[in-house]
């Protein structure tokens, strides 16, 4: 990034970048795709999947009205999320709803950014979106998470090319899109083998009375509606 003041800094963030081939597209895909399908990779990375995950449920808490607690993220890759406020009612519902859902809409958010050529404000608005969130983390893990996450963001976006930017940042919206899928199963699957009152599913079965795994299945129908349009936005 060239602009040296703040005003310059700002304008240069919202240029807009030429995007890369299709063939390049379509290379970040498959690299995304490796990433969430192999154990080592995927080990890593899902700590972005919960970082979205739980930003969702703070986000969804605030916008109905909660008093957002505190976030707190694991390196065992699960996370909290506390707020107060009515134990039950539609709010509370779309709060714990949001949490799967949010890394798949967030990449299709990022499409639409891209599809107007905007990359480094794509890469810049998710270090501010890291940098708010940082606030409401509650423990050192969750810290030195979103902070390393937010760096190699800033990295990329201050001191590499725009074509490296491109690469980054359709590597990151493609992950997104498919890693928002792998956690439904994962759920599902530590529901069948342990059984907890405390998963997103379950909790939502006891305030509204719909089965968990009905819950489970409706986050796996919208995650994949969302990748099918965003297939579709960025090869279509």
């Amino acid at each position: 990034m060239e602009g040296t003041s703040f005003a310059d800094v700002w304008q240069d963030v919202f240029l807009t970048q030429p995007a890369p081939p299709q063939w390049l597209i379509i290379a970040t895909g498959v690299i995304a795709l490796v990433v969430v399908a192999v154990r080592g990779p995927w080990r890593v990375a899902r700590n972005v999947v919960t970082i979205a995950h739980e930003g969702g449920h703070a986000l969804v808490a605030l916008l109905s009205g909660r008093q957002l607690t505190g976030i707190r993220l694991h390196s065992d890759t699960s996370g909290v999320t506390v707020s107060r406020g009515r134990p039950h009612g539609i709010g509370m519902i779309l709060t714990v709803f949001a949490g799967y859902v949010t890394p798949s809409l967030v990449g299709l958010a990022a499409i639409l950014l891209l599809l107007g050529d905007r990359i480094t404000a794509l890469l810049w608005i998710s270090i501010l979106l890291l940098a708010a969130m940082l606030l409401l983390i509650r423990n050192v893990y969750g810290v030195v998470s979103v902070v390393g996450t937010g760096a190699v963001v800033f990295l990329v976006s201050w001191f590499m090319p725009s074509e490296v930017q491109a690469v980054f940042a359709y590597l990151f919206t493609w992950f997104l899109l498919l890693a928002g899928v792998r956690p439904v199963f994962e759920l599902q699957a530590q529901r069948v083998r342990q059984p907890s009152p405390h998963s997103d599913a379950d909790q939502l079965a006891r305030l509204t009375g719909i089965p968990g795994t009905a819950w489970v299945v409706l986050f796996g129908l919208v995650n994949l509606a969302v990748l099918a349009l965003g297939v579709w936005l960025l090869l279509f």
